[in-house]
């Protein structure tokens, strides 16, 4: 069954949450995982992979842009809307709800704000996987 893992961020600034994603990318590309990254829109999906190239001197995650009917190669893909082509064994969901998808993944990862509508949905998204009898386990941050 799926892992679900909610990150609580302890401060809010406005790239904050982004941040921590590439981080937590970083860290499951290092691992050798495949990761999907999934984002609300076009414009998030483009943010987070302009991101990914700059958000700390020294890393590289290899990614691209998902691409629907194109099976890219690289390790992690970003895309919004829809399901990934390739397989994945992890999934970091950015968007304010529980895509359809999730289980197919080994783990899912929620970022959830201190404040705001963000932090509103994410707890939404809780429910939505307590009440269904997936394991959670919160981190905070």
């Amino acid at each position: 069954m799926t892992q679900i893992d909610f990150y609580i961020l302890s401060e809010q600034s406005p790239h904050d949450r982004d941040r921590f994603s590439c981080r937590l990318a970083e860290k499951v590309y290092k691992l050798g995982k495949r990761l999907y990254i999934h984002t609300a829109s076009q414009t998030e999906a483009c943010r987070v992979d302009d991101l990914l190239w700059t958000f700390r001197d020294g890393s590289f995650v290899p990614h691209e842009i998902h691409r629907q009917g194109q099976a890219g190669g690289s390790p992690v893909v970003i895309g919004h809307h829809e399901e990934p082509d390739a397989e994945a064994d992890v999934l970091i969901n950015l968007a304010p709800e529980v895509p359809l998808f999730f289980s197919r993944f080994e783990r899912v990862a929620e970022i959830i704000p201190p404040q705001g509508e963000d932090k509103r949905s994410g707890r939404a998204r809780y429910r939505f996987y307590r009440e269904r009898g997936y394991e959670l386990k919160t981190h905070n941050l």
